[in-house]
């Protein structure tokens, strides 16, 4: 390996403009000319040269070569040697931005333009992915919980298994990114999204569609923190908090086509097919699969990409990093009409490979994690945490309460409507029409037929079934409690076990029970109201957020952004007591989305701008932030789920104490508009 040269970092640009501090100055430039002296002719001073570990603080071992002992050149030596030692970390900082400024010019040279909106719609497919990973599981639970009868724990459990998936993909790949580059690393995590989403829409079994859900979100929860920083290092300081802002545009997108996918096609039964009873494909399988659609093209997109030239160049790859600022600097100006334009760039060589196995890599993980916490970023590393923990927890927490809250309000106004029947016979009749929303106690039925029935919300208490005969019965909701059944039929139906509640039968027989649950499609149109069409309406309703936060956020600043839109977000909450309708529920949703996007996009852009990306920490970090907000938000669903019909005043302190502990801490962080990334 070439010895590190200091002059070869803060050579990296050579020829194009020549002013400020970051190029070799004209007092230089003169006394070279002066002088017929040049390092490129005549090589350079041993004084201005250091080698690697000696930027790191470490003392040449020559250092002292050519002195004698006791002499003024040992003197000189041992000063030069201490110098070399005790570095100051205010000149390290000081190099560092420097660097950073270097990298900066050489990006403001190559300018914005085709390449980073090419770059722009290619990242925003895999945060478009990560948007509708989010909505699949909720979409498709209705039809899943019937098709594979789950219980509400294994309910409970498929609704939180992405975020668990995405917690561990979060950290995971946000880390690897760090060390095997941002490219790689996005396509490995897509790639592994889109294979399991693909295998789970075509299982049977909860066990396995509930571990392909996981391993899809282990995939899909990489894509967040390698996005933003990826996209990051292609946009210069001026277009930086803008352009991220647009990016997360990309995340509502793909919560509208997860709802516009999930309404158009779930409720198709027609597109259904199933091979006896042992294999059934829903079409909610179709929906699951239709929804792998943006990661495949996010894949296909990103093999077309370059990687971040910002980290080859931090690995020592310079010609590669050359080669990618040349192919940005060149496809920009053809697209600006100025082709004959050159790249006047030139970057020191220098090898640095890293070629650590697959244990050393996760050791160097665990060592940027824990550099976070380092004396310099302990504070804002803590910051953070607390930030993110408190937006994750009042953001998921309310928008996954706010649907609930619409379903229990509808709930209570189906049972309004509840008809009930007391002491009924009934004798030699026929039931071949749907039963709906009826309680029956104490009744008495003799010799009646049930044919070809659906029983939805059925309730029958207290009663005696004496020589009835049911055939191929379809029920939801529907149970038996303290009855008797006395020499009677049941065939083809699907009244289990569980829906005869301290019931006799007595000379009763089940025949040719139907297997598996069978799906109810008689409200389904009412159903996919409710749970599509609100999710498309809060998601859209972010569309303006994502505007004003996009066209602010370098105008006003990160924090003041980030810190005034979660004030408001908490002042919207109290109105939550208000939210007594559907249609109430509904326009609160959309007001809470509409303005906590915008501190959502200023935290994603801070944290990018936090740390510096030469030691590694930007997806480091940005991964256990992430997954530290996946931990928030399966605490605070299921902390907001456990209140729902019972009270709305902890989920609205709750939330409204977190939101404003989150923008006081946020006032506390160091604002990073107009800063280079480090």
């Amino acid at each position: 390996t070439r010895p590190f040269s200091y002059k070869d970092n803060y050579d990296w640009i050579g020829g194009g403009s020549q002013d400020g501090g970051y190029y070799r100055g004209d007092s230089q430039a003169a006394n070279d000319d002066d002088g017929g002296h040049s390092d490129s002719t005549e090589g350079h001073d041993e004084d201005d040269e250091i080698y690697e570990g000696e930027y790191q603080g470490i003392p040449r071992a020559d250092s002292g070569k050519g002195s004698l002992a006791g002499g003024p050149g040992s003197v000189r030596a041992g000063a030069q040697q201490f110098r070399d030692i005790g570095v100051s970390e205010a000149e390290r900082r000081k190099d560092q931005e420097e660097l950073a400024q270097q990298y900066e010019t050489i990006l403001q040279e190559c300018g914005h333009g085709k390449f980073q909106w090419t770059l722009y719609f290619v990242l925003g497919l895999a945060l478009m992915a990560d948007g509708v990973e989010i909505f699949v599981v909720g979409f498709v639970l209705p039809s899943a919980e019937k098709d594979m009868c789950l219980s509400e724990p294994n309910k409970s459990m498929l609704g939180l298994i992405v975020y668990f998936g995405m917690m561990v993909g979060a950290f995971l790949w946000g880390a690897l990114a760090d060390r095997i580059g941002r490219r790689q690393s996005l396509l490995i995590c897509l790639s592994i999204n889109s294979i399991f989403s693909f295998f789970s829409s075509f299982v049977q079994g909860y066990s396995t569609f509930l571990f392909c859900r996981l391993l899809s979100g282990v995939g899909i929860g990489g894509s967040i923190p390698i996005v933003f920083s990826f996209y990051s290092e292609f946009l210069s300081q001026e277009k930086r908090g803008e352009h991220l802002s647009w990016l997360c545009m990309f995340w509502m997108i793909g919560g509208i086509y997860a709802s516009a996918m999930a309404w158009a096609i779930i409720p198709h039964y027609g597109w259904s097919f199933q091979m006896g009873s042992a294999y059934q494909f829903h079409s909610w399988r179709v929906f699951v699969l239709v929804c792998a659609f943006p990661s495949v093209a996010a894949i296909a997109a990103l093999n077309a990409m370059p990687e971040s030239p910002r980290f080859y160049l931090e690995n020592g790859k310079h010609d590669e990093g050359w080669m990618i600022l040349k192919l940005v600097h060149d496809t920009n100006m053809r697209a600006k009409g100025y082709p004959e334009k050159v790249f006047s760039v030139s970057i020191s060589e220098k090898n640095n490979n890293h070629s650590d196995c697959f244990i050393q890599h996760f050791w160097h993980i665990l060592k940027n994690l824990l550099a976070c916490f380092s004396p310099e970023y302990k504070r804002t590393t803590f910051m953070l945490m607390a930030v993110w923990f408190t937006m994750s927890f009042s953001y998921y927490g309310l928008t996954v309460w706010f649907p609930d809250m619409i379903k229990y309000i509808q709930k209570q106004e189906y049972e309004s409507k509840t008809k009930t029947f007391t002491k009924e016979e009934v004798k030699h009749v026929t039931f071949n029409f749907t039963l709906e929303n009826q309680v029956h106690r104490q009744g008495h039925y003799f010799n009646d037929k049930f044919l070809n029935l659906k029983l939805k919300s059925m309730v029958f208490e207290d009663s005696v079934f004496e020589e009835c005969y049911f055939e191929d019965i379809t029920s939801t909701h529907t149970f038996f409690r303290n009855c008797t059944f006395i020499a009677s039929l049941f065939y083809n139906t699907d009244l289990f076990k569980y829906r005869f509640i301290d019931c006799k039968l007595i000379n009763s027989t089940f025949l040719h029970n139907k297997e598996g649950c069978m799906l109810d499609f008689s409200d389904d149109f009412n159903n996919a109201y409710m749970i599509y069409f609100v999710n498309f309406l809060g998601t859209l309703a972010v569309l303006p957020g994502n505007i004003v936060s996009a066209l602010l956020m370098d105008k006003i600043g990160r924090l003041r952004m980030l810190a005034g839109s979660s004030i408001i977000s908490c002042v919207s909450c109290f109105f939550l007591i208000f939210g007594n309708t559907e249609s109430g529920m509904i326009a609160l949703l959309c007001l809470f989305g509409g303005i906590s996007i915008a501190s959502w996009n200023a935290l994603d852009v801070i944290t990018v701008e936090l740390y510096p990306s030469d030691k590694r920490y930007p997806e480091t970090t940005f991964g256990f932030l992430n997954a530290l907000c996946k931990v928030a938000a399966v605490l605070g669903i299921s902390i907001f789920q456990s209140f729902v019909g019972i009270t709305k005043a902890v989920p609205i302190i709750f939330a409204a104490g977190a939101l404003a502990t989150g923008s006081f801490l946020a006032t506390k962080l160091p604002e990073t508009r107009g800063q280079v990334l480090q």
